[in-house]
């Protein structure tokens, strides 16, 4: 029975302990014994520092690949609309943190008939509404047609066809036929 116990069966030679051997302790068994030192104290936390370290930039390139500069379709206009409820056509760029740039810019005009016609005098007719685009710089304080927009102030902007009404009355603008839809 003696051999599945883990302490081995006293000698009769050692069954008396001796002056010297309790006095001088037993080498110890145990890996870890007491307070870590300040060596490994540092090596826990260089490590810390590193992972953290390296999970931030990690997390920097992958935010970095689906920011907003990303996804602007450099040869198409944009729509950015902002809280205001005012909507501005134009090219899209990223500035910093704090503002977008918009060059190249439209807006909508929305004139509206304040007299009815003549034919409708009896009727009561809604008044109508003519929306025409105008570009950015025609303005009696005469704007540069560049624009910085505070992101904040951006409800939602989005990438416009090429085959779109708003592109095609752009164009259309610029080509001298007139930009009313």
């Amino acid at each position: 029975m003696e051999r599945f116990t883990r302490q081995s069966a006293p000698d009769s030679a050692s069954s008396t302990p001796t002056a010297s051997s309790a006095a001088s302790p037993r080498p110890s068994a145990k890996l870890f014994d007491g307070a870590p030192t300040l060596g490994s104290k540092l090596l826990v936390l260089s490590l810390i520092v590193a992972s953290i370290a390296v999970t931030a930039a990690f997390a920097v390139n992958v935010f970095k690949s689906f920011s907003s500069s990303s996804l602007v379709k450099d040869s198409q206009f944009q729509a950015v609309f902002l809280d205001n409820g005012q909507v501005y056509f134009g090219h899209l760029s990223d500035v910093n943190d704090e503002y977008i740039r918009l060059t190249n810019i439209y807006y909508l005009q929305v004139e509206q008939q304040i007299q009815p016609d003549q034919e409708t005098k009896g009727e009561e007719a809604a008044p109508q509404q003519q929306i025409s685009l105008a570009k950015l710089g025609n303005e009696l304080h005469g704007p540069e047609d560049e624009m910085f927009v505070q992101r904040s102030k951006v409800v939602f902007w989005e990438n416009l066809k090429t085959d779109g009404q708003v592109t095609q009355a752009i164009e259309s603008f610029v080509s001298g036929d007139g930009g009313d839809n």
